[in-house]
């Protein structure tokens, strides 16, 4: 998912410098989404690994 936060704020850049606005604005807002959820499992995941016991 991270990767596809990052694509999307490369296609961001590239339509900016083009003066593409609308779809410089579009792929921004999919990126900021896309991060936010990827931000948001990722510290679900540490807190779910941090409960797990140690095997022996």
């Amino acid at each position: 998912m991270l990767y596809w936060a990052v694509v999307f704020f490369v296609v961001a850049l590239i339509a900016g410098v083009l003066g593409f606005g609308g779809i410089a604005a579009g792929a921004v807002e999919i990126a900021r989404i896309l991060f936010f959820i990827f931000l948001v499992l990722f510290v679900i995941s540490l807190v779910a690994g941090g409960f797990r016991r140690p095997t022996v």
